[in-house]
């Protein structure tokens, strides 16, 4: 007798035809392979296969899907036209009467089987699942659920895998220490949810059962011996307690039946510590459901559920405080039932469950199903989609065992699964880019991306992701966000960060531009008034002062612009004076502009021009430099004080003294001279940012004072304050640019 039909003797010989040959291809594929036992490999899709067809009842499609799975096992990216095309060939160059190597029979005549659309489909699903490596199913098992179910193009696929985890657990023996664990983690995180999700409760409970022998092998062996010795008691008080019962119910012509169950040794271990009670303080280790037959009618349902309510505490004395009465106030995901707890005669606890067909069946197939309302997380088109496996797989005559791909029910698509190169599994919206992938793994990588390999393959940021891709995210220094990106990112992480990036390098820009304009508008003598601003704004399409300033800080508008815009603007004006009033004459002086006169000293004091000899000198709290915007006040004992605008004390001089303020302007062209001041660095602890700040302040007309470095151990940065002499604001403006953009500087602000 062929192999074939010693394992699945119950199908038609058109089932057999197709299940010899998908063995016949796993044998040959497989041949040489061992289990950890030393047994040919070809057990487990044998055993995988027996418990589809014979435990679940799966058809013959689905055995055949099983062993082609497993014949691509080391091969499982290819794909399963190819690979059977290229089975076929191999097939074709052999002798007709040439048995598989490895088997124990006489290879009989050749056929060629279509093995038909839905078993590649179902291979191919089950060749992605066995792709899933998890890197942490503790702490990314409601992921990999997902990913599992979004391969199951065929519904059949997530019942298959779980008969694959089933023979696997059945077999744990055979795993080294380190595997074992592993697979019992993955299937408490992963399968026992999705079998329990799938209606599939005995071989959850199995499953269960099995991670907890090798999980926790002392409690398991005390709950398993204490259920055994008090088998023969169960079944003596679920005898005592249906007989008055029955005899009742029958009197009232209630039609009905009954589930009667006993905990396994798991859940009743899981109720233990939940409720910190030893094994005989779990009262319902031994349950009965009254399952009540009639019309779905809400009033009949509930006067029947209490009717039967009334028989079981009439009968037996009930615990009030554990009535859970779910009829009157079902619960917000739709479950009704009445729950009550009762002592026979003897003392014992059973708990009894109060429902009616209609109320059985939303709470096993609908959002109301056990998985829901134990409060498991779950998401409804998850739950839209395992109910329609169920249906399916209960209702096979409607579909005449076959399935197309066409006529599947969805898997959720809201979402997608891609992986980076080390394994980790991230979740992403449907359509999510590269440049999604890179924000979600870190925001500065995201910044910085450039591009990705995705399976090896170079492409841009703007690729679209698939599940089920491996992702390395490329990244460049000089690569900066632009509001392009978001016209194709999809994920909220992603246009937060890029937004946040652009109007931070937006605010930057226009606090320099600003600075820019304010003083080159100074130093020629103009003024751009509200009026004018707005039409140049206009003209130049700005939607906002900020855009506007950011313009000037960036370089893409040239200041020169503005200032041509303004004497176009001031006819009266003529290109002479304007040139005169923009450039020093061959002294290095500016000329006067409201005939005051000049001072012997390299300031010109605008309101008191007879004034003769009068000292200043630069204010040390600010130390101004050629260039900046000022104000000098006049001090009791050292004459004229020239102070920054911006300067830490100008408020309070300004508010406090105004009589002593004196406006002021530059006199001398800066190479008369040259100015100190000190600029504050904090950077990353990286030694060469030290070297860096060095060589830029050489390259300019700059020269170093003094520097001191000091470390934040508890923030891992370095301080520097550096004093530095310069001949004018140009060319610190210039120094303070080229150090803030030097890799590792965080900050810099002007003493």
């Amino acid at each position: 007798m062929d192999r074939t039909d010693e394992l699945f003797p119950d199908f038609d010989a058109a089932g057999k035809k197709l299940i010899r040959a998908a063995y016949a291809i796993a044998e040959r594929c497989l041949d040489g392979q061992t289990r950890g036992n030393g047994h040919p490999f070809i057990e487990h899709p044998a055993g995988v296969a027996k418990i589809a067809a014979d435990e679940i009842g799966l058809p013959a499609e689905c055995v055949a899907a099983v062993f082609l799975h497993e014949a691509m096992r080391f091969q499982p990216e290819t794909d399963p036209v190819k690979f059977l095309a290229s089975q076929e060939a191999i097939e074709d160059s052999a002798p007709v009467h040439e048995k598989p190597s490895g088997s124990s029979c006489t290879a009989p005549e050749r056929e060629h089987v279509s093995f038909g659309k839905d078993v590649l489909t179902m291979v191919d699903g089950l060749n992605r699942i066995s792709t899933i490596k998890p890197k942490d199913t503790r702490l990314e098992a409601e992921n990999y659920k997902k990913l599992i179910v979004s391969y199951s193009r065929d519904p059949r696929v997530t019942v298959l895998k779980l008969t694959d985890r089933l023979e696997v657990m059945r077999n744990l023996e055979i795993f080294p220490k380190l595997s074992r664990e592993r697979k019992i983690l993955e299937s408490l995180m992963l399968y026992i949810p999705l079998a329990h999700q799938l209606g599939l409760y005995n071989m959850k409970s199995e499953m269960e059962d099995i991670y907890f022998r090798f999980a926790e092998p002392e409690q398991y062996r005390a709950i398993t011996n204490k259920l055994k010795s008090t088998e023969m008691d169960r079944q003596r008080l679920m005898t005592q307690f249906i007989e008055p019962l029955k005899h009742r119910l029958s009197d009232a012509g209630i039609v009905y039946k009954l589930k009667v169950r006993t905990k396994t040794a798991y859940s009743i271990w899981k109720k233990m510590q939940k409720q910190k009670v030893p094994f005989e303080g779990v009262y319902d280790v031994f349950a009965i459901r009254f399952i009540i037959d009639c019309e779905p009618d809400r009033k009949t349902e509930h006067d029947l559920c209490w009717k039967i309510f009334s028989y079981v505490t009439e009968e037996y004395e009930s615990d009030t405080k554990r009535l859970r009465d779910w009829l009157s106030n079902p619960k917000p995901n739709g479950y009704e039932s009445l729950h009550i707890t009762v002592k026979n005669r003897e003392g014992a606890y059973l708990e009894v469950q109060i429902r009616t067909r209609r109320m059985d069946e939303m709470a096993e197939s609908g959002l109301a199903s056990h998985w829901s309302y134990k409060g498991i997380k779950h998401e409804a088109s998850l739950d839209s989609w395992l109910n329609s496996v169920r249906y399916t797989l209960e209702h096979p005559g409607e579909t005449n065992g076959k399935y197309y791909e066409d006529d599947l029910p969805e898997p959720p698509s809201r979402e997608i699964f891609v992986f980076t190169p080390s394994g980790e599994l991230r979740r992403l919206a449907a359509g999510a880019t590269v440049l999604d992938f890179a924000f979600d793994i870190h925001s500065n990588l995201g910044v910085k991306c450039t591009g990705a390999r995705v399976n090896g393959k170079a492409v841009s940021i703007k690729e679209k992701l698939r599940t089920g891709d491996v992702v390395e995210i490329m990244s460049g220094k000089n690569q900066k966000p632009s509001a392009d990106w978001l016209n194709f990112v999809v994920t909220s992480k992603a246009r937060s960060r890029i937004r946040k990036h652009i109007s931070e390098t937006e605010f930057k820009n226009a606090a320099d531009g600003k600075e820019l304009l304010g003083r080159r508008l100074k130093n020629w003598k103009l003024e751009l008034s509200d009026d004018l601003l707005a039409v140049f704004m206009k003209k130049r399409a700005y939607k906002t002062l900020n855009a506007f300033y950011a313009a000037i800080g960036d370089g893409s508008l040239d200041i020169t612009e503005i200032k041509n815009f303004i004497q176009e603007q001031e006819p009266g004006k003529s290109p002479e004076q304007s040139q005169a009033e923009s450039h020093p004459d061959q002294q290095g002086r500016h000329p006067e502009t409201s005939g005051s006169g000049k001072t012997s000293d390299d300031i010109l004091v605008i309101d008191a021009r007879n004034v003769k000899n009068l000292d200043y000198r630069m204010a040390k709290c600010c130390n101004p430099v050629f260039g900046d915007d000022v104000f000098g006040f006049v001090s009791i004992r050292d004459g004229i004080k020239i102070h920054r605008i911006s300067c830490p004390n100008a408020a309070r001089l300004m508010d406090r003294y105004p009589y002593r303020i004196q406006k002021v302007r530059w006199s001398d062209n800066p190479s008369s001279g040259s100015f100190q001041t000190t600029l504050r660095v904090i950077a990353d602890h990286e030694a060469s940012v030290i070297n860096g700040i060095m060589e830029i302040v050489g390259s300019f007309r700059a020269s170093v004072r003094s520097f001191n470095v000091s470390e934040n151990e508890r923030t891992g940065v370095y301080d520097i304050t550096l004093k530095i002499s310069v001949p004018s604001s140009t060319e610190l403006d210039k120094v303070i640019s080229q150090i803030r953009i030097l890799k590792f500087v965080n900050k810099i602000t002007r003493q």
